[in-house]
């Protein structure tokens, strides 16, 4: 019976590789575990049912013209998380709040005071939509996991970057 469960488990290991959404069940001796939740089958065994989770929402990406309308239209506060030697070196997003990556946990759990005085800008409240930017993509990504782990409900991240916002606007002129 547990051989019969592990092989139901193992055809299920490669969905779960294509689409992190799965839910799946065994059935094994004991249930015992750190799993989402369990139900009793039968004397001594225990249906388990495991989920994976994602971290990241669905729609966190966004585009150029998106990050350019909700800037004009002020319904995000965008962080960018380059060094500050870089927004001086290449330059930065205009309304952009500049907090390097090792900074952004310290940095979202401060008072708004002390936040402003650091940063320069308001510290956005965990309902505001928070839109993380870097040089290409990579940081502002780990930085929009960060706040999901602080209880941020509405954040993303721009992909391009730096570099896409560049090409943009030298198209744009």
């Amino acid at each position: 019976m547990a051989l019969r469960s592990c092989w139901r488990l193992a055809g299920v290991v490669p969905r779960l590789l294509w689409n992190n959404t799965v839910q799946f069940e065994a059935c094994v001796p004991g249930g015992q575990g750190s799993v989402s939740s369990s139900v009793s089958t039968r004397p001594g065994y225990k249906k388990l049912l495991f989920r994976t989770f994602s971290s990241t929402p669905a729609s966190t990406v966004v585009s150029y013209e998106q990050l350019k309308e909700l800037l004009v239209g002020r319904k995000a506060v965008v962080i960018d998380v380059r060094e500050p030697w870089e927004l001086r070196e290449y330059g930065f997003i205009p309304g952009s709040i500049n907090v390097p990556l090792a900074q952004v946990n310290t940095a979202l759990q401060l008072g708004p005071e002390d936040f402003k005085e650091k940063y320069g800008g308001e510290l956005p409240h965990q309902t505001d939509n928070v839109v993380f930017t870097c040089l290409a993509g990579i940081r502002s990504k780990t930085a929009l996991n960060t706040a999901i782990t602080l209880g941020y409900k509405d954040v993303q991240y721009y992909s391009g970057g730096w570099q896409d916002w560049v090409k943009h606007e030298q198209h744009n002129q």
